[in-house]
């Protein structure tokens, strides 16, 4: 049975998919914040829709959302939701965008809730208790060698201008098959075995969050580019099935 952490990410997922649909392909106007990065009336009523279900049932979580800010940070339990994790594809009007749901308990992440409403995946995860997706039980691959291995990779700015990049060649060119594809999907497709490892620079913490729990809930392995846990300010990724974890970050260093 699915707790009641895990029950209201759940409904708050689909309360957001409700709104999403209402405003996908409507020409919504589009305001460029400080950091450049675009928002629309959809990104906030969303994030204000999750927001209100989550505090009518825990009051006394913290929660930090990407439109609507910060409070109670600091709380034993703090939700944090990105409403609409790829926005740029939500305005273009293409299929690429999620809400992105989690539950963060004394620092550690424990439930995760990864929604792409009209790519047609809703993913779902508890960490002891296994992942879903659309209903199917998750489970990492078993690839053990790069060379046998698929790898994904997005938001390679910051790798691009720094001395990982070099190395990262490296280890494409020793890859079985190498792709792009980016935001939830390439987390779906680890969780689910279908490729075995994802590396990313240039995220935020609540861009991963959720898919962070639902791949290591179904068996993977998640950390940043340096092996390190997850942390609020997590800005880079690397994932994988867990078996391929040491030789690509041995590669990578």
């Amino acid at each position: 049975m699915n707790s009641p952490f895990l029950d209201t990410a759940l409904e708050a997922a689909r309360a957001a998919a409700e709104v999403i649909r209402r405003y996908y392909q409507r020409n919504l106007q589009v305001t460029i914040k400080a950091d450049k990065s675009p928002v629309t009336d959809a990104d906030v009523e969303t994030e204000k829709v999750i927001r209100g279900i989550i505090s009518s049932r825990f009051p006394s979580h913290g929660f930090y959302g990407e439109e609507t800010g910060q409070s109670a940070i600091d709380a034993e339990y703090l939700w944090l939701v990105d409403p609409i994790d790829g926005t740029k594809a939500f305005v273009r009007e293409y299929p690429f965008f999620s809400t992105q749901i989690a539950l963060m308990h004394r620092g550690q992440l424990i439930v995760g809730v990864s929604s792409a409403p009209v790519y047609g995946e809703l993913a779902w995860a508890e960490i002891g208790k296994g992942a879903w997706l659309n209903d199917k039980p998750l489970k990492v691959s078993d690839i053990d060698s790069v060379e046998l291995g698929a790898i994904s990779a997005g938001n390679l700015k910051t790798l691009a201008s720094g001395p990982k990049w070099d190395r990262f060649g490296k280890l494409v060119a020793r890859a079985h098959r190498i792709r792009g594809y980016g935001d939830f999907l390439h987390y779906h497709l680890l969780a689910a075995g279908k490729i075995d490892v994802v590396i990313e620079s240039d995220v935020n913490i609540l861009d991963i969050a959720a898919c962070s729990v639902i791949v290591t809930a179904a068996g993977g392995t998640f950390t940043d580019l340096d092996g390190k846990a997850l942390t609020l300010e997590t800005t880079s990724v690397l994932a994988s099935n867990g078996k391929l974890q040491s030789t690509v970050l041995g590669a990578l260093s």
